[in-house]
């Protein structure tokens, strides 16, 4: 699988390249800088992209900034950002086109090689990866919204379990419920948030996940 990496830190980008070929990925570009950034994952269109969101010159959006251009060229494009904090505002841009697997993890909560591999699998194949914090900011956000607000306790649990990328046996699992439960919450979220139901666990959850990144 083909990825292209950006991260400023020389050391941090040369563990993650190191991690990732560990892993069985084939790191086509890891590059410092948003213009690079742009121009490898237009160019080479990989697999899946493994973006910092602030790199040089100003240290703010510029590598957000990067991916969604690129997304723009290339619809669909993977991407996962590797932040070291919670940004809203990036994580809605990042969502609202709906399009493509994307994932938004926060450096410091990567504890695990293994799992970060998975996570970045999942989105290479179009589904999402969500930190749990994230996911909790952004429901935080859209509280007020009417059909959000609609949601019982354990639906939005379910909402923020999908969000991360769980299958509905994980789901069912982390709450001790049955799978059965799972679905009925699921098939709920769908009736009061106004989507359509999917077959397509990806689609699914990327659809909920454009609803509140809106």
């Amino acid at each position: 699988m083909r990825v292209v990496l950006a991260e400023d830190l020389y050391l941090l980008r040369s563990g993650l390249e190191r991690l990732l070929q560990a892993h069985g990925f084939d790191v086509i570009a890891a590059v410092d800088n948003a213009a690079d950034l742009l121009m490898a994952l237009v160019g080479e269109k990989p697999d899946v992209a493994v973006v910092d969101v602030r790199l040089p010159p100003t240290f703010t959006d510029e590598g957000l900034k990067a991916a969604l251009e690129a997304r723009r060229q290339v619809p669909g494009l993977p991407v996962l950002v590797l932040s070291q904090y919670v940004e809203q505002i990036y994580a809605r841009e990042l969502l609202a086109d709906g399009s493509g697997g994307v994932g938004y993890l926060l450096k410091d909560r990567v504890f695990d090689s293994a799992q970060f591999a998975e996570a970045l699998r999942r989105v290479a194949a179009g589904g999402t990866a969500m930190d749990p914090e994230v996911i909790s900011k952004l429901l935080a956000r859209n509280a007020g919204d009417s059909e959000l607000g609609g949601l019982s306790p354990r639906e939005r649990e379910v909402l923020e379990l999908m969000a991360e990328g769980r299958s509905n046996a994980a789901i069912a699992q982390r709450m001790v419920i049955t799978e059965r439960a799972v679905a009925k919450h699921t098939s709920s979220i769908f009736v009061k948030l106004g989507l359509q139901p999917s077959d397509d666990d990806n689609r699914r959850v990327l659809a909920v996940l454009a609803y509140l990144g809106r």
